[in-house]
Formats: structure tokens, C-alpha cells, sequence
């Protein structure tokens, strides 16, 4: 009776053992392309001077020939531009973006990617983000994979970079939210379910055509989660998105302290998550404001045990212990961040309830957005 009371966790952990051991697709799978179509990537930066420089010379550094690297210096206050100007790469452009058009309506990342694109020559897009690493096959493969897989829109899901105590307590706990709330990802590639549809805004690959038939990011301009709407009307229009695994080939540091991932992760959960629900008004409305409760499949076996020293509580916590040994071993980080698995799901659904509070107001990077869906 004891073990079917905990049954549940013991479950939790074979699943998700078993999902990181299948992943797939696989960006690996794919045979680097070498040379093609000019791919423009652009890059939009907005107070990056902590990233802007590795960014650069890891996108420079790839195999793939040709491309032209634009990055789009967005109003920053920190010196990113300066750390991109003396470069002297005839690849690498920098574009000194205009102030947000007048009248609000405009994200400052959506706005910066189309000053990157009205320039841009390349036949294929790629759009990534300033706090990206990326390996010099990413984009050969990536080109390989979209071609090979014949589709409109190719993103890959990247390590996760971890360096500081907060970042290792409370990233792999959304991230593994975000993960099991996509689910299998060939669900997700070639849908036509448009609230399927997803993409990850660090690493988009398209064609030109595609995009500009979708209204390019202009479509887009209104929401912090650009590229999930982006992902969706790419299926809207009829058109193919694909997603795989990258983890070999690209890292991403998204945020480097407590402040900055309670302010970037708050300003995104409330936005996107109801996107990913089934498309009922009633549904979308309250998703925000649930999204916290799985947490509790975490808090409350210790919870319970230290109360109560109940024995199943205590196999139950030992059982979510192991799973999350394992769930910093696939993400890559020191396992012995494991035990402090409860302060990660309690930091987590502190911050999902804020970004259900803070609704539409949303600020970052300086600038302050009344956002619609």
C-alpha cells in the first residue's frame, strides 16, 4: 500500500528517464551543409554587452559559407555597440536601430529584427538571439535539417548555461515545466493544430519568402512571446515549422542573476502559456492563474514528511530527489544542486503566480509594455 500511494513519483521519474534518453529529433542527425543559400542572421541586441562578443565571433566562426552577420544595436546604454564596431569581418554589419515608432504597439526585439531584416540580402533568415553560443556546425546543420526536412521554419532547443547558485536552483524547474508542457516534438513539427505550434525565438531559421508572406515580425510586434505567435502563424498560413534537440551545438545563458530571472521569466509564463492551451476563452483566462499547482507535486512530499514523518512522504521525497539528480544531469548541471529541488519549485511557483499578477504590464530591459496576446 505504501508503494502504490507513491506510485505517482516513481512514474514521474521512469517517464522523464526515458524522454531524456529518446530526445528526438536530433539537430545530429542531420550532415553539415556547407555551403548554399547567403543566410543573413540578425541579431538584435539591447544592453548586451555582457554577451554581444561571444555571440559574434561564434556565429563568424561557422562552417557554413556564405553568410552576412547583422547586428542591430536596439537603443542600448551599456556600450554594446562599441563592442561590435571596431570589428573588422566584412560579414558583420552593425545597424543602429531608430527609437520605437510612435504610438506604442511595438515590442523593442520585433522592432530591432525589422531594421535587421530591411537590410538584410540573404535568400534564408536566421534570427538569433545576443546571449546564444552557437558551434561552428549549428548552421550548416540547421540549413541541412531544413532543406532535408523540406519545411519553412527550423528552431532548435539549446543547452542551458548555468553559472550562478540561483540560476542552478530555479532554470531546470522551468524548464522542465516548459518541456513537459510541449511534449513530444513531433507532435509539435509539421502540426497543423495552430496552439501546437512553437518555436524557440533564440534560434530561428526560415526562408525569406516564408517570412514575408507570414508579415515578417511587423506581424508579430504586439507580444513579448514573438515566437510562439511567429511559430503559429507560420501554421496558420499553412506553412511547416520543425523543432529538434541542439544541445551539442548551441548554449544559451538567458539570465545571469535572481533579479533578472524573476523579471524575464515573469514577464513571459502569463503570455505564452495560455497560447499553448486549446483556444477557449475560458481556458486561456484561468491557465495563468493555474500554472503554479504542479509545483506542489514537488513541495509536498517533504512537506509532509518533515510534519508528520508520515513513511510515504519520505519515499515519495527520496523518489523526487533521484528525479531530479537526474533531471541536473541531462540539463548538464552539478547534481549536487539536486537536494534543494523544493527551493526551485517554490521560487517557480512564486514567479508564475507573479506573471498571472502582473498580467499585461510588463518591463524589461528599461522600457515598460502594455502587452496583448
Amino acid at each position: 500500500m505504501t508503494w502504490l500511494v507513491a506510485a505517482p513519483w516513481a512514474l514521474v521519474l521512469l517517464l522523464l528517464s526515458y524522454r531524456f534518453a529518446t530526445r528526438r529529433p536530433q539537430l545530429r542527425d542531420y550532415e553539415p551543409l556547407l555551403t548554399g543559400p547567403l543566410v543573413s542572421v540578425i541579431i538584435p541586441a539591447r544592453n548586451e554587452a555582457r554577451n554581444i562578443e561571444r555571440c559574434v565571433r561564434s556565429v563568424i566562426a561557422t562552417d557554413y559559407k556564405p553568410i552576412e552577420v547583422i547586428v542591430v544595436d536596439d537603443r542600448s546604454t551599456d556600450g554594446t555597440a562599441e563592442l561590435v564596431e571596431p570589428a573588422t569581418d566584412a560579414r558583420l554589419r552593425l545597424v543602429r536601430g531608430a527609437e520605437l515608432p510612435p504610438g506604442g504597439g511595438w515590442f523593442g526585439k520585433q522592432w530591432a529584427i525589422v531594421q535587421g531584416y530591411r537590410v538584410a540580402r540573404g535568400e534564408m533568415l536566421l534570427f538569433a538571439d545576443a546571449d546564444t553560443k552557437h558551434e561552428p556546425a549549428l548552421i550548416p546543420r540547421a540549413v541541412r535539417g531544413l532543406q532535408t526536412e523540406r519545411v519553412d521554419l527550423f528552431t532548435v532547443l539549446p543547452r542551458q548555461e548555468m553559472k550562478t547558485f540561483w540560476e542552478r536552483v530555479i532554470q531546470p524547474h522551468v524548464f522542465l515545466a516548459l518541456e513537459t508542457g510541449v511534449g513530444d516534438l513531433r507532435l509539435v513539427n509539421r502540426t497543423r493544430t495552430e496552439w501546437r505550434a512553437i518555436a524557440n525565438g533564440q534560434f530561428i531559421l526560415t526562408t525569406r519568402s516564408a517570412y514575408e508572406s507570414v508579415g515578417t515580425h511587423e506581424a508579430v510586434r504586439h507580444s513579448v512571446v514573438d515566437d510562439l505567435l511567429l511559430a503559429q502563424a507560420y501554421v496558420r498560413s499553412g506553412k511547416d515549422i520543425f523543432l529538434v534537440h541542439a544541445q551539442e551545438f548551441m548554449a544559451t545563458r538567458m539570465y545571469g542573476s535572481l533579479r533578472e530571472i524573476l523579471a524575464g521569466w515573469t514577464k513571459n509564463l502569463a503570455s505564452g502559456v495560455p497560447l499553448m492551451a486549446p483556444p477557449l476563452r475560458w481556458v486561456r483566462a484561468i491557465v495563468p492563474y493555474l500554472m503554479w499547482i504542479p509545483s506542489l507535486f514537488w513541495l509536498a512530499p517533504p512537506i509532509v514528511w518533515l510534519a508528520t514523518g508520515w513513511h510515504v512522504a519520505a519515499i515519495a521525497t527520496l523518489i523526487s530527489l533521484l528525479t531530479w539528480i537526474a533531471v541536473y544531469a541531462s540539463e548538464r548541471a552539478p547534481v549536487w544542486y539536486a537536494p534543494l529541488y523544493p527551493l526551485g519549485a517554490a521560487i517557480v511557483a512564486f514567479i508564475m503566480l507573479r506573471s498571472a499578477w502582473r498580467g499585461r504590464r510588463i518591463e524589461w530591459r528599461g522600457r515598460s509594455y502594455s502587452a496583448s496576446p
